[in-house]
């Protein structure tokens, strides 16, 4: 099984576990992506082994055709020499390294297929890491707004109960105040008319009466006193020719005085004789 079978099993195994669980994607997408990340670092790892191993072979397959050289070089000196027998084992190490060469040539050769294969297992792992990546951030993004959806909705219904009673607490309030305004208004009323000065007074009724009318009686004698004093100074700037007039008026007054007297003390004295039969 390739690298990029096992990837996709490796997705889709993510992806299904992320729709069957519970917890919350968005952790396990990035967890996921996490792991993708690891394995294209795995797979940029055994490309670069690879490489070296290639790189290696590559050197020694170097030294190798170096030594095939010089042992053409020993062949011809021996050839020279007329030494056919150390010739003849120049010659075979010679052939001895070019088998040599050859097998390195084919495992360079394989490498270099594999490397190939890798590099572009690696671009299509990481072309679908990246497409892994959008999809991720898109899911992300998808189950952010529902989450935050639900938690609106949770709230709004969460509200839409307490709403109830800060309603019944409304009209509770709304009916209080207006007991209270009514009381108020009646209070205002009872006051104007003095019905509250009466229920909280000590006096009867008709002790408030009595009251009323020695005021009034007070207020009327004051009134005649008024009038008099005014007359007494208009009389002082008059001339002589009424002189006569002033004395018979000052005489109608004083009869005025004393009748008011007079009343006033029948008055007096039928007030007496009420609070005694109250």
């Amino acid at each position: 099984m390739g690298i990029l079978s096992r990837t996709s099993q490796i997705i889709r195994s993510k992806v299904n576990s992320l729709l069957n669980r519970a917890e919350d994607p968005g952790q396990q997408l990035d967890y996921s992506y996490e792991q993708l990340q690891d394995q294209l670092q795995s797979v940029k790892q055994g490309i670069a082994d690879l490489t070296t191993q290639k790189k290696r072979l590559e050197i020694q397959k170097r030294r190798l055709e170096e030594n095939v050289e010089r042992h053409n070089e020993q062949a011809r000196e021996a050839v020279e020499q007329d030494r056919d027998d150390l010739a003849r084992k120049a010659l075979e190490k010679k052939k001895q390294k070019m088998r040599q060469i050859d097998d390195l040539e084919r495992q360079i050769g394989d490498l270099e297929t594999k490397q190939d294969n890798l590099i572009s297992q690696k671009d299509e792992l990481k072309r679908q890491i990246e497409e892994f990546r959008t999809k991720k951030e898109t899911m992300k993004a998808r189950y952010e707004a529902a989450e935050a959806s639900a938690k609106v909705n949770e709230a709004m219904t969460g509200a839409g109960e307490e709403m109830d009673d800060v309603s019944r607490t409304i009209e509770r309030a709304q009916e209080q105040t207006e007991d209270m305004e009514a009381r108020a208004a009646a209070l205002d009323e009872l006051r104007e008319s003095g019905a509250l000065e009466n229920q909280i007074s000590d006096k009867s009724d008709l002790d408030r009466e009595l009251d009323q009318l020695a005021t009034d009686g007070a207020v009327d004698r004051e009134l005649e006193t008024l009038k008099s004093e005014m007359g007494e100074a208009d009389a002082e700037t008059e001339t002589s020719e009424t002189g006569d007039n002033e004395t018979a008026d000052s005489s109608e007054a004083a009869d005025t005085d004393a009748e008011t007297d007079v009343s006033e003390a029948e008055i007096e004295s039928e007030l007496e004789d009420l609070k005694e039969e109250n």
